[in-house]
Order: C-alpha cells, then structure tokens, then sequence
C-alpha cells in the first residue's frame, strides 16, 4: 500500500496523535502550525490529504497542490476555504458537521438564561458596584416558560437547540428554507415559512445557518427592529450572518434587553470596533447587557477530540478511495 502524506495546516502544532491513530497505518501527518495562508509556501504541494481549520486556504495554495484527494475543514463552516475553486480542481472539500453539536447547542441555552434572567447584568453590576444589592436593578424580566424561541436554520446544532429550548418551557418556532417538511412535526415544534415572521415572534433569536452570499447580515437593524421590544439575539454561528454595527443602538434603545455573541467576523477583533468599546465602556448599556466569548462555543476537550479524529477520518476515506461523506462542493 502506498504511503500517503497528509498535512494539518493549523491549530495543532506538533501533537498529531489523535490524526496518527487514524492514519498512522497508512499516512505519515504533518503539523505545520501555519499562521498566514503564505506560511504554507513550498510545505503543502505535495500533500495527498489538507486538514484546515481556521486558515484561510485560497486559489492561490489550492492551484499549487499536485496530489491531493481531499482537503476537510475541520469544523462547521467552510467560507475560508474557495471550495468552488476546489472543484474545477478535481479536489473535494468536506466539512465536520457533527463534532460540537452538544456543546454549541448548550452554549445557545446558556447565553440565553444568563441574558434572559439577567444574570450577565447582575453580575457586572455588583462587580462595579452599581446599584443596590437586590432584584429591583433589573426592570421587566419575564418568565421564559411560554416564551417564543426562534431558530434560525434548523440544521444539527440548530435542532439540538431547539431541543433544549422545548425542555424549558419555551414555544419553539424555526424559519429554514431548505429544510424538508415533516421535522416540525417530529419534534414537536412550529414551522414559519418567512424570516420577518419569525423575527416578528421571536422573544429570543438564536442563529444556527452558515455563512453564505443569503445569510450575511441576514440580522441588521431592520431585522432587529421587527422583533418584540426587549427581545434577545444570540449568534452562536457564523460572525458576519450578523451586522454588528446594529447591536449597540438596539441595546442602548432597548429593542433588544441583551444579546449573546461567540462569534465576530473578524477573529480577534479590531480593539477600536464599535461594539467592543460600547462593551467595554461602562456608560454604556452594552457593558452590562452583552455577553462576548470568543468564537468558543464548541469547546470542550471532548469535542477538540472529535473534531480531529472525525477530520482525520475523513482523509482516510479518501485517500483509501472510499465513498464520501459531508461533501461542501
């Protein structure tokens, strides 16, 4: 059998025992710890199969490649990849679709609780010492029980969302295209056939779509401006499915009481952005009622594990020539 050669571009620097105990029998696996897609000159050309998480991996590197069966983003998303390209190349792009489900889907609970029962504001502001110490600082919290949960993009993690939202009491509604008919009926949840619907209802809005030419700023000012006054927007997906320009007028208006953000377009962001000084500012009504983590809602060292063993995986099937799974392109 021949020796194939598969190259990890990112995210992990010299331990690749996790990829070697899928592969080591039939690849040798190289970390090359890239920062910048050029940090990738003249070490991937002739790799048989490219795992990429983060990096972005363009026409410019992909032209360049002379052997290659695969390239697997590990992860979800795949906009740093030009898997259109990959295609007149003869080159596969696979995602991991399923390795963070559990996690991302908690994630979207938690940020919702802390934001809906005004644990995030509590918290920041006794930390300053604003405010008496009691219930009275928070104004109008509602009880989540009979609440509208909207769902945007009822995918794998979108459902498992879902799931979560319907344990707690909460009236579960999703707005996706693309998604076959009967699944609101097996889960137990409602169907809108109209995004301006759905934001209409929504008391929280949790985003669960990829980043494509439709979904981007999919959430702007206009769209934040049709839900309920006071409602929550949480963006556990992709950072540029949201227009963040609009959060902080929203929340210093109090369209929205509170939004929860784990992912920005730009990672990490500009210090000067305008939504990281409001965060930070405390005048400002962000301060105390956005939540920022940084693009970690997948994490868990149970889900790290998946995601590299399941990439891993998917090299193997290709370069032994097997049927793919998870194709993007």
């Amino acid at each position: 059998m021949p020796r194939f050669r598969c190259v990890v571009t990112d995210f992990t620097a010299d331990d690749v025992s996790a990829e070697l105990g899928v592969l080591g029998d039939i690849a040798d696996v190289t970390a090359l710890n890239a920062v910048t897609e050029s940090d990738l000159d003249g070490r991937i050309e002739s790799a048989d199969a490219v795992m990429v998480y983060r990096l972005r991996f363009g026409e410019r590197t992909i032209a360049r490649l002379t052997n290659c069966k695969l390239i697997v983003r590990c992860g979800v998303g795949f906009d740093n990849i030009d898997h259109r390209f990959a295609r007149t190349r003869g080159i596969p792009v696979c995602n991991v679709p399923d390795y963070g489900t559990e996690e991302v889907a908690d994630s979207a609970i938690g940020l919702t609780l802390a934001l809906a029962r005004r644990i995030g504001f509590f918290n920041s502001r006794l930390r300053r010492g604003v405010g008496p110490w009691e219930w009275t600082q928070a104004a109008e919290v509602r009880r989540l029980r009979g609440r509208t949960f909207g769902v945007v993009g009822l995918g794998r993690i979108g459902t498992a969302t879902a799931v979560r939202a319907k344990a707690f009491g909460l009236d579960v509604a999703f707005f996706d295209p693309y998604k076959p008919d009967g699944f609101d009926k097996a889960l137990g949840i409602r169907r809108v056939e109209r995004l301006d619907e759905l934001l209409r209802q929504s008391h929280v809005l949790s985003l669960h779509t990829p980043l494509t030419d439709e979904t981007r700023n999919i959430i702007d000012d206009r769209a934040i401006g049709l839900m309920p006054r006071g409602a929550i927007l949480v963006n556990t997906a992709r950072g540029g499915c949201v227009d963040l320009a609009a959060i902080p007028d929203a929340i210093a208006s109090g369209q929205l009481s509170g939004a929860g953000i784990d992912v920005l377009p730009e990672e990490p962001p500009p210090a000067d952005h305008p939504l990281l000084a409001a965060w930070r500012d405390p005048a400002h009504p962000c301060h105390d009622r956005l939540i920022l983590t940084p693009h970690a809602a997948f994490y868990s060292e149970e889900g790290l594990l998946d995601m590299r063993t399941k990439g891993a995986h998917t090299c193997r099937r290709a370069l032994l020539g097997e049927p793919l799974r998870n194709v993007v392109n």
